[in-house]
């Protein structure tokens, strides 16, 4: 019964918010508008909604007036609201061309101005990371779960390496995020919520000034130990 009201909590506050960011759009032609609003609203009553409690580590460790590009594990859907609370900078997701044409899902993700990529074209890919790099020099900060699926109880699975490129691209930091029980509060193949204490801890930046595209597999790996390392620190 807890979690029936859970989810219709969850689909009438997000279509609430799904009309307002649209609305704001339209009318400021704005697309950081409607993220801070997904930032400050729209997660935090999914998180309230969800009785899940927020710890988070490691903010004073980075800059939030540069732009960055934060490489987090994977481990619910319910990460997303998680990540938009923990970090208090604006963040373009990069997600799958797919996710575009989802009623309320890609709708919001247009209006908040995530970053669309083709994953099945090549050329594409490369062209769009590209372009990311672009958007990240003028200001945007990005994530991106480079697992590219949920993780299911089997530790942090090999990246895939389109982040880095699109970070070396840029020229930017690099900043590994760990999230600890997100898998309790919400299990990978599960809608049911349940209360727990999530942990986000953010590691230092990693420079990418200096590297080259052929660096992205090294900096996909250093990413990814520093993410282990980040268990248990405080």
């Amino acid at each position: 019964m807890i979690n029936f009201i859970q989810a219709i909590f969850t689909v009438l506050w997000t279509a609430l918010w799904v009309l307002a960011a649209l609305v704001l759009l339209a009318v400021t032609l704005n697309h950081n508008l409607p993220l801070v609003m997904a930032r400050r609203f729209w997660a935090a009553g999914l998180l309230w909604g969800a009785r899940t409690r927020l710890e988070v580590h490691g903010v004073n460790d980075i800059d939030f007036s540069q732009p960055h590009v934060f490489v987090c594990n994977h481990q619910s859907t319910i990460d997303i609201p998680i990540v938009f609370r923990a970090i208090p900078q604006n963040l373009h997701f990069i997600i799958k061309k797919e996710l575009f044409y989802i009623p309320f899902v890609g709708w919001f993700a247009w209006a908040t101005g995530m970053i669309f990529v083709d994953r099945k074209n090549q050329i594409r890919v490369v062209a769009s990371l590209r372009k990311i790099g672009r958007q990240i020099r003028a200001g945007r900060s990005v994530i991106a779960f480079p697992e590219g699926t949920r993780s299911r109880g089997q530790g942090i699975q090999p990246f895939k390496k389109g982040v880095f490129f699109a970070a070396i691209e840029a020229g930017v930091p690099v900043v590994p995020v760990l999230i600890e029980g997100a898998d309790v509060a919400m299990p990978a193949d599960s809608f049911s919520v349940r209360p727990a204490r999530v942990r986000v801890t953010l590691g230092k930046p990693i420079a990418t000034t200096g590297l080259s595209a052929a660096d992205r597999a090294r900096l996909s790996e250093l990413t990814r130990e520093r993410i282990h390392a980040l268990r248990g620190s405080k």
